[in-house]
């Protein structure tokens, strides 16, 4: 597997737009928390706010991991759609059927793909992790590792998206259409898992039926609904008016997703015409 894989870094390590992409993501963690943190110091630190508004501080070393995790997740898109160009360039200047045909196995090519999602998905997590380190330090707090599992959910998601990317891009086969599919896609998931959890909410407060947020149980919402924005006083008011949060169920239908994920794009690429 290292050698496939110094074999596909000199596909991609001179490839602008794989250079230009993971610097935009990183830079884009960096500054998405900045704006949270810039916000947060002027409206609550700084002005006449709410005494238990200023009590919350998101990037404390009790906050920073969740806060730190929650703004990144929104930038997950990017190394999810590299991996769609990445991928489906392989079919478009047909170097897929090239590496067949200097030797490698299609099992060995499709698992090199996943391998990268995964890597990724690492590479992303530990700059997530540097980040919520840099702001702790920055808020002047005692270091702690509360609630650094979010650092974990992150990764999940991070997963979840590389390797639904990668499904896409072996389904689609072509660039702008695969990632046409994906948009398409999370817009219609997001939608519905909007209506599924407005009927949780129905389900608790008129049948007193708990099940949790149902909406959450969707294939890229399982991880995302594991990554929440910290507790605060503002959040504690609208509880009522959102579903009930589930850990467990949301945790093991992540790992569940995505190694379907893994397995539906082993199986297309090994036994499909290339």
């Amino acid at each position: 597997m290292i050698n496939l894989l110094k074999i596909e870094w000199l596909k991609i390590k001179n490839y602008t737009a794989f250079k230009v992409m993971l610097a935009f993501f990183g830079i884009g963690i960096v500054l998405s928390n900045y704006v949270v943190y810039a916000i947060n110091k002027a409206i609550v630190t700084e002005s006449g706010a709410n005494v238990l508004l200023k009590t919350f501080v998101p990037y404390s070393f009790t906050s920073t991991w969740q806060s730190t995790s929650y703004t990144a997740g929104y930038l997950l898109l990017l190394p999810a759609m590299l991996l769609i160009m990445l991928i489906t360039n392989e079919y478009t200047f047909k170097t897929n059927r090239q590496n067949i045909i200097d030797g490698w196995s299609r099992s060995e090519f499709i698992s090199v793909k996943i391998t990268m999602a995964v890597i990724l998905a690492v590479i992303s997590t530990i700059i997530v992790f540097f980040t919520a380190l840099g702001f702790g330090f920055a808020s002047g707090t005692s270091f702690s590792t509360n609630g650094i599992s979010h650092i974990g959910y992150f990764l999940l998601k991070a997963l979840s998206y590389n390797l639904f990317a990668v499904l896409i891009s072996v389904l689609v086969k072509k660039t702008g259409f695969a990632i046409g599919v994906m948009f398409i896609y999370l817009g219609g998931e997001n939608f519905i898992s909007n209506l599924l959890n407005m009927l949780s909410v129905r389900l608790r407060m008129v049948n007193k039926i708990e099940i949790g947020a149902i909406g959450d149980y969707l294939p890229l919402n399982a991880a995302d609904g594991l990554l929440t924005f910290p507790d605060n006083p503002m959040k504690s008011m609208a509880d009522n008016a959102f579903a009930t949060d589930f850990y467990w169920p949301s945790l093991i239908l992540s790992f569940v997703y995505i190694v379907l994920f893994a397995w539906w794009s082993r199986q297309k690429y090994t036994t499909t015409d290339l």
